[in-house]
């Protein structure tokens, strides 16, 4: 599987949110390091899988819709089906 790799930079241009937003408000909180991004080498540079973010933005929009589910502190939905 191919995956490609952004900068916050290049993910700001993507998906229309200034970089500030992303550093600020998106990630570590709907971003989650792991899935979403991570340190190559461990090293302070954050790169962005963009296939992840844009799966997760999509079921978000696909579930909202459904209207049963519980938001969750961390970001994240729990499911009533």
């Amino acid at each position: 599987m191919n995956l490609t790799y952004l900068t916050t930079s290049e993910l700001s241009k993507v998906i229309k949110y200034d970089v500030r937003t992303i550093r600020e408000q998106l990630k570590d909180s709907v971003l989650i390091e792991g899935r979403h991004y991570f340190r190559p080498f461990g090293g302070r540079k954050i790169l962005y899988i963009w296939e992840h973010i844009q799966e997760d933005m999509m079921d978000a929009n696909l579930y909202r819709e459904k209207k049963e589910f519980i938001p969750m502190a961390n970001g994240g939905v729990c499911y009533g089906y």
